[in-house]
């Protein structure tokens, strides 16, 4: 059978539109990569079990293999009718104690045909459930409730672009065997995303939607404000918070940094698979505002009718004005996450991220991780597996991921890449080619201008799954991370293999949180990343470090 060149074009670019994962229920585990069944009673849940204090009131969670789990916290009040496009509001305090034993809503999105592609529902376990406006929940696994304790918190910022995704919509998303294993609060939230969270309104709207275009972003910022005021409470130190994120949310973490508002409510951050060095265009967005009112048929006087709208109705109509902004201006490619966040100078400044020696963010270290095969294509198209050199080189010139071709610079890239990876077979160069590290050392380059330590990582490890096709994928390290590889086993197979490098991989996060360094453990010796060698730890089977092993290819890009 023949591979269908468009189609092979749209499946390489296709892992954005999933940067959203998913979460099952627990498996049996009773501790990181064990499955031996425990007789003893697991789940403990009660009138006076897993109770714990916030500002607002009282929360009852459970206790589950040890570990207390607290589900869908409100760290804001809804974000429907006359709050929506605001800054996000304080909860109104309850009285009676809060169950908080289920996940928050979902941020609005469309999920129509969400789970259509069939490989990708089972590989990654889209887990959804109710989605609305009423969405600003955070979820706490920790060891201990107000037990005099202070331990690390982090803070996950889920994937999906600014448009999709949850707080736990991947099995390894689940924070119960890191919180076990390293001794430390974890943390994952919902957000306000897409045109709900990141219309800019503010040239259309005057001074009452001047905070429009990041809404989104402001409710990362409260959510850590929460964990600022609660987290003692629930066995944290709110002096120790790292925050975590990938694809998306690693953009998330870098927009954080660069945020005036979130200084001092966290100490490390850790960007996997994705990154940032700028926010939105404010022109741009600003004529983004201006396509939204006159799709609705609105003056600006009348803006207000915009929170009237249901969720749904509001987002198809975004998606009509960014449509027909884009075949007016002439620039699709622009419109693609036409929804994020805005260098509105307000919220967010212009200009390059960790551009200032001592500016913003300054002090705080960076862990930062990407996979070798981010927009793998193979894992369900056999045929690709022997595709030629010629027929690589001829497919990278029309389209390189989401980058858009490499046109005549493609033989030389390919050439450059495969003198760094002998190894590589053409399906592997073409996909590392796809999948390169610009953004990564970018980001990585420009925080190494400040005084905080940058640790940089390459994840190679390719599970035994699909004949081996699936290769190191998007998302696959998260669950290395958290030490969920026997959690999330249809991203690793499970067992011994990958376990062994989990086991040292979250033993260094962990000690990144606590110390800033992910050094004194399994890993080789990590060296500090600087512009000129390009240290970059290879994390796989047997891990070492290399100085920028790509760096000819990727400075052809």
């Amino acid at each position: 059978m023949k591979t269908n060149r468009r189609d092979f074009f749209v499946t390489l670019g296709a892992g954005t539109a999933g940067l959203g994962l998913a979460s099952v229920p627990f498996n049996g585990c009773a501790s990181p990569g064990k499955t031996t069944v425990n007789d003893d009673q697991q789940l403990f849940i009660g009138d006076d079990i897993a109770l714990a204090e916030t500002t607002y009131g009282k929360v009852k969670g459970f206790l589950l293999r040890g570990i207390y789990q607290f589900r869908g916290i409100p760290y804001g009040a809804d974000t429907g009718g006359k709050n929506r496009f605001m800054p996000p509001r304080i909860p109104e305090p309850w009285e009676d104690v809060y169950p908080a034993v289920w996940w928050g809503n979902s941020a609005p999105q469309i999920m129509d045909n969400r789970y259509a592609d069939i490989y990708q529902s089972f590989v990654d376990h889209w887990n959804y459930d109710d989605v609305s406006e009423n969405c600003l929940k955070l979820n706490i696994w920790t060891p201990a409730i107000a037990d005099g304790k202070k331990r690390p918190v982090l803070v996950w910022l889920h994937g999906g672009g600014y448009t999709n995704g949850n707080g736990i919509e991947q099995d390894g998303y689940d924070g119960e065997n890191l919180s076990r294993r390293g001794d430390i609060v974890f943390c994952s939230i919902n957000h306000r995303l897409g045109p709900i969270g990141f219309s800019d309104l503010s040239g259309v709207g005057g001074e009452k939607y001047a905070d429009s275009g990041n809404v989104g972003a402001l409710d990362m910022v409260a959510a850590l404000k929460w964990v600022r005021k609660n987290i003692e409470n629930f066995g944290g130190d709110p002096g120790n918070v790292t925050i975590m994120g990938q694809s998306g949310g690693g953009a998330k973490v870098c927009i954080l940094a660069a945020m005036p508002e979130a200084k001092g409510l966290f100490h490390k951050m850790v960007p996997l698979s994705g990154s940032t060095t700028s926010a939105a265009d404010p022109v741009f967005s600003g004529k983004m505002g201006e396509y939204i009112l006159k799709e609705a048929g609105l003056k600006p006087s009348e803006i207000d009718k915009l929170q009237d709208l249901p969720w749904k109705d509001y987002i198809l109509l975004t998606g009509r004005a960014a449509r027909k902004y884009a075949e007016e201006s002439g620039n699709a490619g622009r419109f693609r996450g036409s929804f994020g966040p805005v260098a509105d100078d307000r919220n967010i400044p212009s200009g390059k991220f960790f551009s200032e020696a001592e500016g913003l963010s300054s002090d705080v270290p960076m862990l930062i991780c990407s996979t070798f095969h981010e927009w793998s294509a193979a894992r369900t198209n056999p045929e690709l597996e022997n595709i030629t050199k010629e027929k690589a080189i001829e497919s990278l010139k029309e389209r390189a991921g989401f980058r858009g071709g490499l046109g005549e610079k493609a033989e030389a890239v390919y050439n450059a890449y495969e003198k760094a990876f002998p190894e590589a077979r053409p399906v592997e160069l073409m996909t590392m080619i796809a999948s390169n590290r610009q953004g990564v050392v970018e980001t990585a380059t420009s925080k190494a201008n400040q005084p905080a330590p940058v640790y940089v990582a390459w994840f190679g490890w390719e599970p035994p799954l699909f004949n081996n096709r699936m290769r190191a994928f998007h998302c696959l390290d998260i669950c290395f991370w958290f030490a969920n590889t026997d959690v999330m086993l249809t991203h690793t197979g499970g067992g011994k293999r990958p376990k062994q490098l989990s086991d040292k991989m979250a033993d260094a996060l962990v000690r990144f949180m606590k110390t800033g360094t992910p050094n004194g453990g399994g890993l080789p010796d990590w060296p500090q990343f600087t512009a000129k060698n390009g240290e970059t730890m290879i994390l796989n089977d047997v891990s070492e470090v290399k100085n920028d092993p790509d760096r000819e290819g990727r400075i052809l890009l």
